[in-house]
């Protein structure tokens, strides 16, 4: 054993005071009962917000020229108008993501009811308007391009677009809640900063 060497002390190091305490605190459990008026009414204002996205898309999405058959009397597209069926889905799905990813980012800044009820009240709120603003958005689209009163053989009509799959409803619920996800994610606190002070 060195002499020189300095004396070592025997007695144990105090440990910083806040350690103990950020982990001593109780873990924040979910409220659902308080939650779920909020949550409800969430869902109700998101599934209102269908009607101008029905608006909206009945705006947006292209008609599709069409000729009427000597043969049968069917419609069919001229060209490339068929074109416009996925058009008019797409327009649909990108209004639906933009919509979900605003309803998320809102959701999320209201502090006081973050928490899976108000996720979970979004989430069926934007399933709601989407399934809404496609029932709607048809309808109204079929009212911007209505049909002559005669139609003969060899008539091109400019027909309203339609969305012929229901697929497209996916978009606003999925965008909603991977907005609401990302922020959670980003925010990194067990009650997610939900308790102001």
């Amino acid at each position: 054993m060195d002499e020189n060497a300095a004396p070592v002390s025997t007695e144990p190091v105090p440990e910083p005071p806040y350690v103990y305490h950020y982990y001593l605190r109780p873990r924040p459990k979910v409220v659902v009962k308080r939650d779920l008026l909020p949550g409800l009414v969430v869902a109700l204002t998101t599934f209102a917000a269908g009607l101008p996205a029905a608006c909206l898309w009945s705006w947006l999405a292209p008609a599709q020229l069409k000729i009427v058959s000597a043969q049968d009397g069917k419609f069919y597209p001229i060209g490339v108008e068929s074109y416009h069926r996925l058009d008019a889905l797409m327009v649909f799905v990108l209004i639906g993501l933009g919509a979900g990813v605003v309803t998320g980012i809102s959701v999320w800044l209201l502090r006081q009811r973050r928490g899976p009820v108000a996720m979970l009240g979004m989430t069926a709120g934007s399933f709601g308007a989407a399934w809404f603003a496609q029932y709607l958005g048809g309808s109204l689209a079929a009212g911007r391009y209505p049909m002559p009163s005669t139609i003969k053989a060899n008539d091109t009509l400019l027909v309203a677009p339609a969305l012929e799959t229901w697929w497209g409803i996916l978009a606003w619920p999925l965008g909603a809640a991977l907005a609401y996800g990302c922020c959670a994610a980003w925010n990194g606190l067990d009650d997610l900063g939900r308790r102001l002070g």
